[in-house]
């Protein structure tokens, strides 16, 4: 497992801390690995008609004109032009499961982070990026704009949310839905989330895919899946309030607890493949650097299909 990058010693409270720590322990980073290369990390979404001409090999045969086509009888196919400037949104869940975790390395300061350097990346180079922040209902809509103030207040509305106290399981499909509404350009759309919810979000999150270039971060913690031998311990559900003691010294509830949450990674998995939809798993114990590199590996396959 990947360590994450260093932490600087002291608390860091402010948006322009927050990036001034991601700009040197993260960012610096990538601008070494990918070297600029970062048009092509975020490719893929928003792409405009430009021109029909004759097929040639080796042309993806996706593009045919099959109208043309039959019409000239030859094939024709469609050029396309990335657009000059990409579209961001993210889909922010900040229901209370998202607070658990290590001390300083829970799901929301992962979330903090991946959002941060992701809308760094995005607005240095010209990008917009906006946000719909969700804690049992949406809570606010940021509008898409770039540069380096709207990361700031993208940090700012994120760390300053304070999640709901407990009482009724998360409704995402609530939240896919403003993000439906909200984003009428097609966008390169986040969905950053640890997708402990109620069910019923899987067809509105198949419609915004049609319309829009979308990814779905799950957000999870290690001792999600596998718990740690501590004795007797009182648990909480975050979401709904729900308080049971539980023995993690017994191994048969250890395991069951287990196979249960592994159950629950493969329906999620099966979920996002029936919708089309790319998952990026993000532990909270991995290195946000190699995060963003398999997201760049995502999108290289995203590409190619």
């Amino acid at each position: 497992m990947n360590t994450p990058a260093p932490m600087p010693s002291g608390d860091v409270s402010t948006p322009e801390q927050v990036l001034h720590r991601l700009d040197w322990h993260v960012l610096r980073r990538l601008d070494g690995i990918l070297q600029g290369d970062y048009r092509s990390l975020f490719m893929g979404g928003g792409l405009d008609f430009a021109e029909l001409r004759e097929y040639q090999p080796p042309d993806d045969v996706r593009h045919i004109d099959w109208n043309v086509t039959a019409r000239m009888e030859t094939p024709y196919v469609r050029q396309y032009m990335e657009d000059r400037e990409i579209t961001a949104w993210f889909l922010l869940d900040l229901s209370p499961s998202m607070a658990f975790g290590a001390p300083g390395r829970g799901k929301e300061s992962v979330m903090v982070d991946f959002v941060g350097v992701l809308a760094r990346l995005l607005t240095r180079n010209g990008n917009r990026v906006g946000a719909v922040l969700y804690d049992n209902e949406v809570e606010s809509v940021i509008p898409p704009r770039g540069g380096r103030a709207q990361v700031l207040r993208l940090l700012n509305d994120v760390r300053r949310q304070q999640p709901s106290p407990g009482g009724a399981m998360t409704d995402l499909a609530a939240l896919l839905q403003s993000g439906f509404n909200s984003i009428r350009r097609r966008s390169l759309v986040f969905i950053v989330s640890d997708f402990i919810c109620l069910p019923g979000w899987e067809g509105i999150m198949g419609r915004l895919n049609r319309r829009h270039d979308l990814l779905a971060v799950r957000l999870w913690d290690p001792r999600e899946v596998d718990l740690p031998d501590v004795g007797i311990v009182l648990v909480e559900d975050s979401e709904t309030g729900v308080q049971l003691s539980v023995d993690t010294s017994d191994r048969g509830f250890r395991r069951r607890f287990n196979e249960a949450a592994r159950r629950r990674e493969g329906e999620l998995a099966q979920t996002f493949r029936r919708a089309g939809v790319d998952e990026m798993p993000l532990s909270t114990e991995e290195d946000i650097v190699f995060a963003i590199l398999r997201f760049a590996s995502l999108r290289s396959r995203a590409r190619r299909q």
